[in-house]
């Protein structure tokens, strides 16, 4: 036994268990949240029951089951639930019964033993709107103009065509208002911080006057058609009403404008309910979220993340790696380069918060109110930079993953053989060529490593997000067909705070937490996705400059 120890071989058995013990809770990890994140898309069948209540009477329940646990009986009990069995336990489930408009919230608990009378009628359909949530019931009658078209079995054939033409509508009205107006609502701002600079510089120019107004005549014009175009699509939209019969047998009116799309899972088929997975999980991720996040898309929120990953990356690896250029090649190795080495490794392991209180007080305040005095002055006091913005989030990240990246660097930078710089100074080039056309691409990979690194880690932050940028809902995107086209000033959302917006802020909890799940694995598919970009492009540079190595 002590032959065995001195040998080695527990050491590295103990290593291979302690990496396979990892490896496999973080493959648990993964699993769990994509069952949990994934199964919200399947369209879970409606069931239709009589459910006892306090006082011994019965009313009909109507809706989908999401949740189910076992409690203690006189748990319930104290909780004011009677007419339980005499057993110690009961199953109870949370069910998704919508119509908030109606009872003022979308989930109730029901015990087990009091449902009575459990079916799942083909009949009852699931109506996805833009406000209040899901409606559930049975389809009684389609109105145009307030007057009844089709009832009972005919509402089917008429409800189809007439979903498609206000989906269709709802398209053009948002483009109208989105896009078009957004983009006028755009160049009249412009227009009015080029008249307030000139106010501000005192030039009384006519012809640069005329032209403004000139543009702003035009631009209103533009306005004007594009509002009268939209009240005729507004008027368009508002024609047809659905109208359904509620669980407890009242009537529901629900505008067609205001509905996503129908469907009746009962009635749906193997096939068909996969093709509604399919088209829920595009939505989810090409779509812009509704009811205060837990409905929808996160588009908005997986754009912003990239788009800040990528600018955190364009600024943190040239700083960096001539940092650490720097620091391996031409600083002299003395008690203060191993000072500022020691400095670099400790600021690796600064809390993320602190560094955004630097970025708010230093990049926002400071930075940002000067460039807005000195090239913003027409907006004031309406901040341009000196503001929370894409641009100071991508700095502050960029300041917090730059030890990752220098210490990577200088890595690459000391395995290179010394030999390699001699060879090279003896053929007749200079320090800076050698160290640019053989050194510094030998280390290339060691400086992508770093950049893995530091993607790794910013694309997973919120902390100082909260503090330099990220906000719960950005009404336009970073990049539009707006000249500059890229606007670095604007805030943006992100899929972490995203997360944590939806999870511990929404007012609707039962619902934002199948997003939780599903928002987590969609922010850890982008950072695997954006690491894979990284590692694809060091491995290519690796085997490139294998030759020189050897």
């Amino acid at each position: 036994m002590k032959d065995w120890f001195k040998s080695g071989d527990p050491w590295i058995w103990l290593t291979a268990s302690t990496v396979s013990v990892s490896i496999i809770m973080v493959v648990g990890l993964l699993l769990l949240i994509a069952a949990r994140g994934l199964v919200y898309f399947w369209p879970a069948n409606i069931i239709e029951a009589q459910y006892v209540n306090n006082d011994s009477t019965t009313s009909r329940i109507l809706g989908e089951i999401t949740d189910s646990e076992i409690v203690a009986t006189h748990r319930l009990k104290d909780m004011g639930v009677l007419n339980l069995p005499d057993l110690p336990t009961v199953e109870r489930y949370l069910l998704k019964t919508g119509n908030r408009d109606l009872t003022g919230k979308d989930f109730r608990w029901i015990a087990q033993p009091l449902i009575k009378d459990q079916t799942t009628p083909e009949s009852v359909v699931v109506i996805e709107r833009r406000e209040w949530g899901n409606a559930y019931g049975y389809l009684k009658s389609i109105r145009e103009n307030g007057a009844d078209i089709a009832q009972g079995d005919g509402v089917l054939a008429q409800l189809k065509p007439r979903l498609k033409r206000a989906l269709t509508l709802f398209d053009q009205i948002e483009k109208i208002e989105k896009h078009d107006i957004g983009a006028i609502n755009y160049g009249l701002e412009k227009l009015r911080l080029r008249e307030r600079y000139l106010e501000l510089k005192n030039i009384s120019d006519p012809q640069k006057r005329q032209e403004i107004e000139d543009d702003k005549k035009e631009l209103n014009t533009q306005y004007s058609n594009l509002q009268s175009k939209l009240s005729g699509l507004y008027s368009e939209i508002r024609r047809d009403t659905l109208v359904i019969e509620a669980a407890d047998g009242s009537s529901m009116q629900v505008p067609l404008a205001k509905i996503v799309r129908i469907y009746q899972p009962n009635a749906m088929g193997i096939f068909a309910k996969t093709g509604y997975y399919f088209t829920k999980v595009w939505e989810f991720v090409s779509d812009d979220p509704r009811e205060a996040n837990t409905e929808g898309g996160i588009f908005p929120a997986i754009f912003g993340t990239v788009m800040m990953v990528i600018i955190m990356s364009i600024i943190v690896t040239p700083f960096g790696v001539v940092a650490a250029v720097y620091l391996r090649e031409y600083a002299k190795q003395g008690w203060l380069t191993r000072t500022i080495r020691i400095a670099v490794n400790n600021l690796a392991g600064v809390p993320s918060i602190v560094y955004g209180v630097f970025g708010l007080g230093f990049f926002v305040y400071f930075l940002g109110g000067n460039l807005d005095q000195l090239f913003y002055p027409e907006a004031l006091p309406a901040p341009t930079f000196g503001t929370p913005g894409i641009m100071w989030a991508s700095l502050t990240l960029a300041i917090l993953t730059l030890p990752v990246v220098i210490v990577a660097t200088e890595e690459g930078l000391s395995r290179i053989p010394r030999s390699i710089r001699e060879g090279s100074l003896a053929l007749g080039a200079t320090k800076a060529e050698t160290l640019w056309r053989t050194v510094m691409p030998m280390a290339s990979p060691a400086m992508m490593t770093g950049l893995i690194l530091a993607v790794a880690r910013a694309a997973g932050e919120v902390a100082p997000l909260m503090l330099v940028g990220v906000v719960k809902l950005a009404p336009s995107l970073p990049l539009d067909t707006n000249f500059p086209f890229l606007h670095l000033e604007r805030k943006f959302m992100h899929l972490g705070f995203h997360i944590y917006d939806v999870g511990f802020q929404s007012p609707n909890v039962e619902a934002a937490r199948p997003l939780v799940y599903a928002t987590a694995l969609l922010l850890v598919l982008v950072i695997i996705a954006l690491n894979l970009a990284a590692i694809g492009i060091r491995n290519h540079l690796r085997e490139k400059y294998r030759s020189l190595e050897g």
